[in-house]
């Protein structure tokens, strides 16, 4: 969702800040005020495309900055991210996310993913064949998660099949190279033997194989420190005999003669460890030579075949399977085929479930989308969802079938689709509809419309006014509109006024010169001026006859 929006320098806009509502917002005004402007910032910060034309003229550069809040981002559920767009005189852009620096395509993919531009065609989502396979299937959610699910692991497993076959097969027509190579390997590697963990075990040990004379003298010196006459333990066992007979006469002494007894034990202890320690030290003067060679054996493996041990165990089990592909060759395709086949079978199987349940689903959603539009009294025009199944070669893991809404302007007439519709406006309500009908399964938090009431009028505003309400529990909704039954509907309305700059003098300064280019300004109404703009909008002027109607018209939409 879009909490706030601050631009600076877009079009003919020189400052404003827009705050929508979470429900429907509406922003009016004259016809050519410039709505365009907060349009054209709105994309900047979803990430569409930008170029010097976006910056105002005069200024050195465009800013805008925008506050989403993502319902899936918990950890953000206070702050929401703040997204800023800077686009320089030359129509070189930068892009910032909570901060940090970022790509236009980050910034589409992150925070433009979750808002709809429901106006010119190039922007509409709807209009992507490609998108329509997925609305479908997350209106018809469980009805269809089970089947998409088990299609999904099915053509994963079968791709992995394949992939596996492919292999045997091309191994199996390994050179004689190759093969050579090969055996070399296994040969070279098995003669060896190594295990995975066994070159870091042998590292480890032989530091202590060639100090070992080193590390017996020192210990043994430090157990009969320890445990020798007049050694460390001798002489704390004396010192304890000393005060214990005193501590009838002085109870203080009591805590050092149990602290000196705690340390006689540790001592004692620390001296049975070091004769463990010194007498199972291995003076074995051919251990060492022993060692060494093995390790001096397993470099040259991880030369060889590494760096590191971990490769040349793969290396060992990749040559292993070249040669076994090439000696079993027929055995090794065969059931590489047979697991290929029980893997496109299951495919097969998967992708008809799937298919039948998007056939299930499409009528139904076709059927609420159509009465939504018949709602918006379209004339009788039709959405068919049309399932038709793809050739094999061209199955995904979107699925087995190419899923296209068509639209049909009249009964009897030939359905088309969806791209091909000439007006803007149509191809806008049809949106609508399916917003509507897709309520929350809808990923889009934030839909934008521009065109939805071109040329409609009468009785059909009325009904477009409810449905972008009804649109608007489900979503945040932003719509730029000249109908009054759409603009007292709204939660938060503002307005667009453009105010013409008055032509400088040769003699003014550059401020005087950028003062004198007009200026689209965009201010939230209050009440007062809620009721102006909506008369305005409904009779072009405030008599005393229009402020009543907006008045009433705005009391019977709350």
């Amino acid at each position: 969702m879009l909490d706030e929006l601050h631009v600076q320098n877009v079009a003919l806009i020189r400052e404003a800040t827009f705050a929508p509502a979470q429900g429907l917002t509406v922003v009016t005004g004259e016809t050519g005020a410039g709505k365009t402007a907060l349009l054209s910032a709105i994309k900047l910060l979803v990430g569409e495309r930008a170029d010097a034309s976006t910056v105002r003229e005069g200024a050195q550069g465009a800013v805008v900055e925008g506050r989403f809040f993502l319902p899936a981002d918990a950890d953000n559920a206070d702050d929401g991210h703040i997204a800023c767009r800077k686009v320089s005189a030359d129509g070189r852009s930068r892009v910032s996310i909570d901060g940090s620096m970022s790509t236009v395509r980050q910034l589409a993919e992150q925070l433009g993913a979750t808002v709809d531009l429901c106006g010119q065609h190039e922007h509409q989502h709807l209009l992507k064949p490609a998108n329509h396979a997925a609305m479908l299937d997350a209106w018809a959610g469980d009805a269809i998660a089970s089947a998409k699910a088990a299609y999904i692991e099915a053509f994963n497993a079968e791709q992995a099949a394949a992939a596996e076959l492919a292999r045997v097969r091309e191994a199996s027509q390994a050179s004689a190279a190759q093969l050579e190579e090969a055996r070399f390997t296994l040969a070279r590697i098995d003669e060896v033997n190594p295990t995975l963990d066994e070159y870091d075990e042998l590292m480890a040990e032989l530091p202590r194989i060639e100090n070992a004379e080193a590390l017996a003298q020192a210990s043994d010196g430090a157990y009969w420190g320890l445990s020798g006459d007049g050694g460390a333990i001798e002489a704390v066992n004396s010192a304890i005999a000393s005060l214990e007979s005193l501590t009838t006469a002085d109870a203080a002494l009591e805590p050092l003669v149990s602290s000196l007894t705690d340390a006689s034990y540790i001592l004692e202890d620390a001296s049975r460890d070091l004769r463990e320690y010194r007498d199972g030290i291995d003076h074995d003067p051919h251990a060492l030579e022993r060692l060494q060679e093995r390790a001096s054996t397993l470099q040259g493996l991880m030369r060889a075949f590494g760096p590191r041990m971990e490769d040349v165990i793969e290396r060992r089990d990749a040559a292993a399977k070249l040669i076994e592909s090439v000696d079993d060759s027929s055995r090794v395709i065969a059931q590489a085929e047979i697991a290929h086949a029980a893997a496109e079978a299951k495919l097969v199987e998967a992708a008809k479930a799937f298919d039948d349940a998007r056939n299930a689903a499409a009528p139904k959603f076709g059927e609420q989308v159509n009465a939504q539009m018949a709602r918006l009294e379209m004339g009788g025009a039709e959405l068919l969802v049309h399932v038709d199944p793809l050739e094999r070669a061209q199955w995904t893991r979107a699925g087995a079938s190419k899923v296209e809404f068509m639209y049909r302007a009249g009964t009897g007439m030939t359905p088309r689709p969806l791209a091909r519709i000439a007006s803007g406006g149509e191809v806008s309500r049809v949106m609508l509809a399916c917003k509507v009908v897709l309520g929350e399964a809808d990923a889009r938090d934030t839909l934008v419309f521009d065109e939805v009431d071109a040329g409609v009028g009468g009785s059909v505003a009325v009904a477009l006014a409810a449905v972008l309400a009804d649109l608007a529990k489900t979503h945040q909704v932003i719509v730029v509109t000249h109908l009054a039954q759409v603009a007292v509907r709204g939660e938060r309305h503002f307005m667009v006024k453009k105010t013409a700059g008055a032509a400088p003098n040769e003699s003014e300064d550059a401020n005087a010169a950028e003062a004198a280019i007009p200026e689209t300004t965009l201010c939230e109404l209050g009440e007062d001026e809620r009721v102006r703009e909506i008369a305005r909008m409904l009779s072009g002027d405030a008599s005393e006859t229009s402020l009543a109607h907006a008045k009433e018209m705005l009391k019977n939409a709350r």
